[in-house]
């Protein structure tokens, strides 16, 4: 996803960001690897989880071959046009970010491990970038559900923060925000590397490994 890095490095006001449409510009089809529907309906329980960690490509790979994961999806939220194209989305004027939807398993997977992945999977203190992919659509983000996702959202950034640190790291950039509106992607970023294996969609992570999820809970112990 390299076709528009020349984009704004900020967030666009409501008033400023493109006017949009009010029809989805697609219709959710079946996960082409897990068999599921992308978009529901899921069984019982299935919880989601919304993060952002530039390029959706890969990102959703590492997801959808995690044990505990349903099903997964790749679009575009945090910003204020309605159902965006991905040349829209990228030219900076949505304040949309490309992030991965994830229906997971609570029984299986819990949200904490999912944030491990998420913190460990990109450089969470590049601020409106992800290596040389410039612009807000790839800017760090977590689109929290409820107060609980919240709270171990907050907990799993101050924990990595300080491993951050102590591995010569800045400070955190990302945006832990209420879930907004998610719109899906065009069907060919669907499972993209499933449809392409050789496509190419590098991992930005910084190599230090989060201590959430390895015996440290929301509240330090």
């Amino acid at each position: 996803m390299r076709f528009f890095s020349s984009t704004p490095a900020s967030i666009p006001s409501p008033a400023e960001a493109l006017r949009g449409r009010p029809d989805p510009i697609v219709k959710p089809g079946t996960h082409t690897v897990l068999g599921t529907p992308i978009d529901g309906p899921w069984p019982d329980g299935t919880q989601v989880a919304v993060f952002g960690l530039g390029c959706f490509w890969g990102p959703e790979k590492s997801f959808w071959q995690t044990p505990g994961v349903v099903s997964t999806a790749v679009g575009y939220a945090g910003g204020s046009t309605p159902n965006p194209t991905y040349q829209e989305a990228c030219s900076g004027r949505t304040g949309h970010a490309e992030v991965v939807q994830v229906g997971f398993d609570p029984a299986r997977l819990s949200y904490e491990a999912l944030l491990k992945m998420f913190w460990e999977h990109h450089d969470p203190t590049q601020g409106m970038r992800q290596g040389s992919d410039t612009g807000s659509q790839y800017r760090s983000i977590i689109l929290v559900a409820n107060d609980e996702q919240r709270r171990h959202a907050e907990a799993s950034r101050d924990a990595y923060q300080a491993r951050l640190t102590a591995a010569g790291y800045g400070t955190i950039t990302t945006e832990i925000a209420d879930r907004s509106a998610f719109y899906f992607a065009e069907d060919y970023h669907q499972q993209y590397l499933d449809k392409n294996p050789r496509g190419y969609c590098p991992d930005h992570g910084t190599g230090v490994a989060c201590p959430i999820g390895v015996g440290i809970s929301v509240d330090g112990s």
